[in-house]
């Protein structure tokens, strides 16, 4: 069997969701996607079509972003006051306008109908929480989660207690959000605007200026950010790498600050003048950088590109993209036998629109990615996990062939039953067929040779323990199965 995850454990079964906004609806697309169901009170008359919008990108994003098999989706519910949105739930996660003397009063009410065991939690940008929790009858209960937009995808949430902030709480705030795939900075001491925020605020400052004192445009300001230390800072931060060989105390030293290069002790008059030709210039940024897609779109296809190639090498956001997709899978159902005996079934895939070719199609390496997906799957259904791995070693593909029968097209939602044709201690020869959902017509096959490899040898050895015997057990079964009709075709003219 798979290993058992810790983090079905640490997400909440419902989560209280005071406001639907930008901020409030990001996270609603977050809890729903892991599977939390949500209730939310706003009485703002569109704001649960608009989080249903959210939740909508949100989707779109992830099927871009991940082919762990996300968990069935939370349930949204809407409710008309704040006691019916956090009566009996496991977290809280206010996101109304940042107005002190609303959120206090949310609060308040959140923390007299939710009792003490619950975990509350403050979206606010700049308000400490100590004055947040002024009015709470559980004042250990709370604490800030300051996330970023999109919320479902930029991972950063800033965690902040107050003086009266319990610190289980924010361990407790830590493990859920690191289960839903964000990474929790716990901020130590309280402070207006806490880290991100306050590191934001200094560049824009600094740009408000460059544009006030007419040396530079917001379109240039962006070209400089885009295409040197943004880029740089998404990869590596802003202090890990130091600029020379001689290390970071030589680099600090030679950035002390003695040249005027910047203004951030001060900003310019917001006059009406300034403000008309800070708003002009973000017109034309817009109007001269159009789109193809909505703009909300782009950014989130960009994100997910970065993220996606964060993770490639390992580096800061992209590590915990794939903490979060190895929870997935390690809490998803396993597979099932079709029919209760036949080839086993693949949950169903939405495929994404950058798997397309200049053709306008499928390309064809998504089709050998699919079938790896798919023997994934079945070695895990037969006990392949992340210590039989360490311990005693895994499979090698050694031989591949693909049949490509029809088109596939982005959106197309797939399926994939997998059957074993043969195995002994070293191999296993498995057949995948790719179908729509809804149409038992293949659209293409798949036939692979795979090699276990000791892990310690790193040369082909015995598959062993219950692994095997789950495995030949699956080969005796597979075997009253008729004999697919491609198995064993070879590259010929037809």
């Amino acid at each position: 069997m798979p290993e058992k995850s810790r983090f079905a454990e640490t997400l909440p079964r419902v989560v209280g969701l005071l406001g639907g906004g930008v901020i409030g609806g990001g996270w609603a697309a977050r809890f729903i996607l892991n599977g939390v169901d949500v209730r939310l009170y706003d009485p703002a008359p569109n704001a649960v079509e608009y989080v249903q919008k959210m939740v909508a990108k949100a989707r779109r994003a992830y099927r871009r972003l991940t082919l762990a098999p996300l968990p069935a989706e939370g349930a949204l519910t809407a409710v008309d006051s704040v006691s019916e949105a956090v009566c009996g739930v496991d977290l809280v996660q206010e996101s109304a306008p940042e107005r002190l003397e609303l959120k206090q009063k949310l609060l308040a009410a959140a923390s007299r109908a939710a009792g003490p065991g619950a975990l509350i939690c403050s979206s606010t940008s700049g308000f400490r929480p100590s004055l947040l929790q002024a009015e709470m009858d559980h004042p250990g209960c709370l604490l800030v989660a300051h996330s970023f937009q999109p919320v479902y995808l930029l991972p950063l949430v800033e965690l902040c207690g107050g003086q009266r902030t319990a610190p289980e709480m924010l361990e407790r705030a830590a493990a859920i959000f690191r289960a839903m795939g964000m990474h929790p900075l716990v901020v130590r001491k309280e402070v207006d605007g806490f880290i991100a925020n306050r590191l934001a605020e200094a560049v824009s400052r600094e740009s408000l200026w460059l544009v006030h004192d007419d040396l530079a445009t917001l379109q240039e300001i962006d070209e400089a950010v885009h295409y040197s230390w943004g880029l740089r800072r998404a990869a590596i931060g802003a202090y890990r790498m130091a600029d020379g060989g001689n290390g970071m105390r030589q680099s600090i030293e030679q950035w002390t600050f003695r040249w005027p290069w910047s203004r951030l002790s001060d900003k310019p008059d917001m006059d009406r003048a300034f403000l008309d030709k800070v708003a002009e210039q973000a017109d034309a940024l817009v109007e001269a950088n159009p789109v193809e897609i909505p703009i909300e779109e782009k950014r989130d296809d960009c994100l997910v590109a970065v993220l996606q190639g964060l993770r490639s090498q390992g580096c800061g956001p992209g590590e915990t993209l794939a903490r979060w997709e190895k929870g997935l899978r390690d809490r998803a159902p396993l597979p099932q036998l079709a029919n209760g005996s036949g080839p086993l079934q693949m949950a169903t895939l939405q495929l994404p629109s950058d798997w397309l070719d200049s053709n306008g199609h499928i390309t064809e390496m998504r089709y050998l990615e699919i079938c790896g997906y798919a023997g994934s799957n079945l070695l895990r259904y037969v006990g392949s996990d992340a210590e039989y791995r360490s311990k005693c070693g895994s499979y090698f593909t050694a031989e591949t062939h693909l049949t490509h029968l029809r088109e596939l097209y982005a959106g197309d939602r797939i399926q994939v039953l997998t059957q074993v044709l043969g195995a002994d201690d070293k191999r296993l020869h498995l057949f995948y067929v790719i179908t729509r959902e809804g149409d038992e017509r293949p659209v293409a096959t798949g036939e692979q040779i795979l090699i276990h490899v000791d892990a310690h040898t790193r040369r082909s050895g015995p598959v062993k323990g219950r692994m095997r015997e789950r495995l030949l057990e699956l080969a005796r079964l597979h075997a009253q199965l008729p004999r697919p009709e491609r198995a064993g075709a070879s590259i010929r003219l037809r």
